[in-house]
């Protein structure tokens, strides 16, 4: 019995000091996180920005900027076409016409995640090319349920002028062709350094 409450003794202190080795040794020599000023790295006041645009989501003619990448077996049955998805790279126009002025284009991935009405999930990084915002991107993850009037996607992230981004951006179809053609207006109010 003594030999037993040596040898848990002597278990116990094994592991006391094992963790204590490790917990200085962590802190010490593996530190992967540590607190920052945001002035070191050059934030400043948050500002609020409105950004307008019209999103060209063109799916048939001579330049196609939105393909179907992949699908499920049962998405050519499906009335929602439930498992498409697509990479999108739709030009950013002022206005709704696409021979206006560009200020970006829209890159992505809308997968169809939906069998009981047309929605997508969506992935897209607006990239702007023009202005102020010429370089910086947003980065938008959501749900659009592409037959509803105005859509309301987060902003997620984003880089350049937007690092540090947060907001939404609210989408309305502002027309469609028979060939499936679109122009989205987006209406983007965003949060920013």
């Amino acid at each position: 019995m003594a030999k037993t409450k040596t040898q848990t003794f002597l278990f116990i202190l094994f592991t006391i000091f094992s963790i204590s080795t490790l917990t200085t040794t962590a802190t010490k020599n593996h530190r992967f996180a540590r607190a920052l000023s945001p002035a070191k790295i050059g934030i400043k006041a948050e500002k609020l920005s409105h950004l307008h645009f019209y999103f060209h989501d063109i799916i048939s003619g001579k330049n196609v900027t939105a393909v179907r990448v992949a699908e499920a077996p049962g998405t050519k049955t499906s009335p929602t076409i439930f498992g498409a998805v697509n990479v999108i790279d739709d030009p950013l126009t002022i206005k709704p016409e696409l021979s206006s002025e560009r200020v970006g284009s829209a890159q992505g991935i809308f997968a169809a995640a939906s069998q009981s009405e047309f929605a997508f999930a969506t992935t897209i990084n607006f990239v702007f090319t023009s202005g102020k915002f010429n370089g910086s991107t947003l980065s938008v993850l959501g749900r659009n349920s592409v037959f509803s009037n105005i859509r309301e996607l987060p902003i997620v992230g984003g880089t350049g002028v937007f690092r540090f981004a947060r907001g939404y951006a609210q989408a309305h179809t502002y027309s469609r062709e028979n060939n499936g053609n679109a122009v989205v207006e987006y209406n983007v109010y965003v949060f920013h350094y």
